[in-house]
């Protein structure tokens, strides 16, 4: 069993192996039942964002932790995978922008794996 600081970390390695750009963690655990953390990042392109997303839950499912849901994936502008105690956001740069979650989850602690 990988706790989910470990699954934050090892997401953030994935996109970091992935080349994704500005990403950050949210510590969102005293916030939400939702999950303990958000993973938020930016790809270049809609193809990036299925690249980082199969790396992600290939090198998480090697874990033992498998996705419980994926959303997003046929759209291409945004990516969301649930693994229960940490969420994956993949965005394009726009789409980022528009949604800003960093904003909307102001009161979350940014942490550095």
């Amino acid at each position: 069993m990988v706790s989910p600081k470990e699954m934050a970390k090892i997401a953030v390695e994935a996109l970091d192996s992935k080349s994704a750009r500005d990403i950050k963690v949210l510590k969102i655990e005293n916030l939400t039942t939702i999950a303990n953390y958000f993973v938020i990042c930016t790809a270049t392109s809609t193809t990036q964002i299925k690249t980082l997303a199969d790396e992600i839950e290939r090198v998480l499912e090697e874990q033992g932790e498998p996705p419980r849901r994926r959303e997003g994936y046929r759209g291409g502008g945004w990516v969301l995978i649930d693994f229960g105690c940490v969420v994956v956001h993949l965005f394009l740069q726009e789409v980022r922008e528009f949604y800003n979650l960093e904003r909307l989850w102001g009161d979350a602690e940014e942490v550095v794996l």
